[in-house]
């Protein structure tokens, strides 16, 4: 028994400063220490030569057996969820190739080993292990937390790059608490991450938790006498292509079904305009032409004008739809949503036209009217398409509590909805006063 101890003290010894070839002559002599099941001799080996970091140590003792690598410590951990601490790729490598299973296996904090590896700051392990499967990194942690969350948590931005850059779909991922990225990263103060995903364009500034705070306002309600209140206030305030494309609508079903009706339209009008075609051949005019271009030439070319508009915009659109660009690049949602505009308008601009080419006698008052409802229509559109931008900057520059920034924001939307029911009044009022002079 005494050699026996000596043995197994001599065998740990070479263990823990990664002497192979004593290990190797110590185990041949004594082939009892193999037996797994009857000593504990190698499980304990492979422990002290993870928690050392000898990688041939480790290979050895996995050569002769397999099976140890699927031990489980009394923190329910796997050598994996060890190695991915440590850091040592080597040793993650060989684990992966005899049990690549491991990276699903949770331990008593309910994470795996990406998880640990990502609140770690081990960007290699993490890569080794994603390589290998992807899927465990999608697995939540305790509380709904992601990989991305707890690389958050734990301010470590080198493999939170790696896993924005293998799971983007997960980057405004929220936990049990409605937080996302963005919220978790002002909330610990952490300026480079935050600064890292303003950045990086993939995350929404105005998304909210459960309990309705953006970024900016738990930026506002904790952190104001810090050193980096400034720095912070200035990122989430910065003006960036993603901001301006929050403001811009999302290009859905509804907006094809839209173009595509007015793309309709548009054709119709101009294979059969309003008041028809000649029907026979004469000096003025020949079979199958338009007979207002011959009546009203000069009113008819801007209904041309403006059907061809209200065309070919919409087939811009239909363009920029169907092939499925991204909705998170700018130029493309910027000309998406202008063709779109343009198209209402000009399809606006030809059912007016053609009121008037059809019922000349009423064409001034009917012009008038037109011009009128064009410009509310514009009108209500710019100041829209102006409110939440605007909005927005005024809450983030200059609001520095929670009050205030109710007392703002009620004020706003007032003001926006007296402007447009004044604007509503004033243009019903100008209608019915002409209505009244042409009937005098």
């Amino acid at each position: 028994m005494a050699e026996a101890g000596a043995a197994e003290r001599q065998i740990y010894h070479a263990a823990r400063i990664g002497d192979l070839v004593t290990l190797r002559q110590l185990l041949r002599s004594n082939q009892h220490f193999l037996d797994v099941d009857s000593f504990p001799c190698l499980k304990n080996v492979l422990r002290i030569a993870m928690k050392e970091g000898s990688v041939s140590i480790v290979n050895e003792v996995l050569n002769i057996n397999r099976e140890l690598a699927l031990d489980l410590d009394s923190k329910n951990s796997s050598y994996l969820h060890i190695a991915a601490a440590k850091g040592n790729v080597e040793i993650v490598r060989k684990l992966l190739t005899v049990a690549p299973e491991m990276c699903w296996w949770r331990d008593c904090h309910d994470m795996n080993p990406i998880h640990v590896a990502a609140m770690t700051g081990n960007a290699r392990v993490l890569e080794e292990m994603l390589e290998v499967d992807l899927f465990p990194a999608r697995e939540r942690a305790y509380r709904g937390q992601t990989a991305l969350h707890l690389c958050v948590k734990h301010c470590r931005i080198e493999t939170l790059k790696v896993l924005v850059e293998r799971l983007g779909d997960q980057v405004e991922a929220k936990d049990d608490d409605g937080e996302t990225l963005l919220h978790l990263g002002v909330r610990s103060n952490q300026v480079k991450i935050v600064k890292y995903l303003v950045e990086s364009n993939k995350i929404k500034m105005q998304a909210t938790n459960f309990t309705g705070k953006t970024a900016m306002r738990i930026l506002y309600e904790s952190f104001q006498d810090t050193s980096t209140y400034s720095k912070m206030r200035r990122i989430l305030s910065g003006f960036s292509f993603q901001s301006m494309a929050e403001s811009f609508p999302k290009m859905t079903d509804m907006t094809m079904v839209v173009v595509v009706l007015i793309a309709a339209m548009a054709f119709q009008a101009a294979v059969n305009p309003p008041g028809g075609v000649w029907q026979e051949h004469t000096q003025s005019h020949n079979a199958g032409e338009a007979v207002m271009a011959t009546t009203h030439p000069r009113i008819y070319k801007h209904f041309v004008r403006a059907t061809t508009t209200a065309f070919i915009s919409s087939l811009i659109t239909i363009l920029l739809v169907s092939t499925g660009a991204r909705q998170e690049e700018f130029f493309f949602l910027a000309i998406a949503t202008y063709s779109m505009w343009v198209s209402i308008t000009s399809i606006g601009v030809s059912y007016g036209v053609s009121l008037m080419m059809t019922n000349p006698r009423e064409s001034k008052s009917i012009g008038d009217i037109a011009a009128i409802v064009v410009s509310v229509f514009v009108f209500v559109f710019v100041l829209l398409f102006v409110y939440s931008p605007v909005r927005r900057r005024v809450q983030r520059r200059w609001l520095q509590d929670l009050a205030v920034a109710r007392r703002v924001a009620a004020t706003v939307s007032s003001l926006l909805i007296g402007a447009i029911v004044v604007s509503a009044f004033f243009a019903v009022l100008v209608i019915v006063i002409l209505a009244r002079a042409h009937r005098l």
